[in-house]
C-alpha cells in the first residue's frame, strides 16, 4: 500500500512514517511533503497513492488549498491539534481524523478502518465536504477558551515566568524551540511550535512560516514580495528572512486588520 504523508513539522513527519511502517510492513511511504505548494506539484506529477495522511495546518496555508487546486483521487486521514469535540464532528464526513499528538493505537485503528472500507467497497476516492470542514475549523478557532497569558521557562533549577505580552516571537531551529522576548532575550521552551500555536491567543500571534510564530506587536515592517508573497520584518530582528507564502498572505492581511 502506497502512502503519502503531508506534514510541515519534520520530527512529526518522521515519527508518523515510523509508526505506519511498524504497524504494517506492507505500507510504503512514497512521499513526505511539507507544504501546499509541494503537495500540489507532487499530485500533479505522480499517480495517486492509496492513502494520504494530511495535517490540516501547513506552513504555507491550510491543506484545504490542495483540494482547491487539484482533484485528489485518494482517501485522506487528517491529523490535527484541535480539540476532541471538533474531531467528533468532523467524523460525519466518513474520513478519519487523528488528534495530535498521535497515538499508535489510534493510528492503527484508522488504518484498519481504511483497509476494511477498501476491501468492502473497492477503490476509494476522497469524499471530503470541504466547505463543511472549513466552517467547523473556523468555529473551533472561535470558541477556543483560556489562552496562555504567561509561560514558565526552566532555567537550571529555577522557573522563570514570562508574560505572553513580552514575547516577540517563537522560533523552531534544529529540532528545538526558542522564545525571543521584546527586550532581545532568548530562552529555550519545551513546547513545539505546533502546540504553542494552540496555546496562545490567535489574535495576538500568527504562524508566519514553518519556523516562526510571531506576535502582532513585534511586526515592524510589511513589504509586498514576489508572486503575491509578503516579507515581514520583526523587532527584534530574526536571523532568517521571513516570507509569507501567497496562500497565507490573505489570512495574514486579514489578521493584521483585526
Amino acid at each position: 500500500m502506497k502512502v503519502v504523508i503531508i506534514e510541515d513539522e519534520e520530527l512529526a513527519a518522521e515519527h508518523l512514517k515510523v509508526m505506519v511502517t511498524e504497524i504494517d510492513a506492507n505500507i510504503e511511504v512514497v512521499a513526505m511533503l511539507e507544504s501546499v505548494d509541494s503537495s500540489v506539484e507532487w499530485f500533479r506529477t505522480h499517480p495517486a497513492p492509496d492513502l494520504a495522511l494530511m495535517d490540516i495546518e501547513l506552513a504555507d496555508g491550510q491543506s484545504f488549498e490542495i483540494f482547491n487546486q487539484i482533484q485528489l483521487k485518494c482517501p485522506v486521514i487528517f491529523t490535527t491539534a484541535y480539540d476532541e469535540f471538533a474531531i467528533q464532528a468532523f467524523r460525519v464526513n466518513s474520513i478519519d481524523y487523528l488528534l495530535k499528538p498521535i497515538e499508535e493505537d489510534m493510528l492503527r485503528q484508522s488504518l484498519r478502518k481504511f483497509q476494511h472500507l477498501r476491501k468492502t467497497f473497492g477503490a476509494l476516492e476522497n469524499t471530503l465536504n470541504l466547505d463543511e470542514l472549513k466552517a467547523m475549523l473556523t468555529s473551533q478557532k472561535q470558541v477556543r477558551p483560556n489562552y496562555r497569558d504567561r509561560f514558565l521557562l526552566k532555567q537550571g533549577t529555577k522557573l522563570l515566568p514570562l508574560r505572553a505580552e513580552d514575547i516577540a516571537y517563537f522560533e523552531s531551529k534544529e529540532g528545538l524551540t526558542f522564545v525571543k522576548t521584546r527586550d532581545k532575550r532568548s530562552y529555550l521552551i519545551e513546547y513545539p511550535l505546533e502546540e504553542l500555536e494552540t496555546m496562545v491567543n490567535p489574535k495576538a500571534f500568527f504562524r508566519a512560516t514553518r519556523q516562526y510564530l510571531v506576535a502582532r506587536q513585534s511586526i515592524d515592517k510589511i513589504q509586498v514580495h514576489l508572486n503575491g508573497r509578503l516579507k515581514i520584518t520583526l523587532k527584534p530582528l530574526t536571523e532568517d528572512e521571513l516570507i509569507i507564502s501567497r496562500y497565507k498572505a490573505p489570512e495574514f492581511r486579514a489578521w493584521m486588520g483585526e
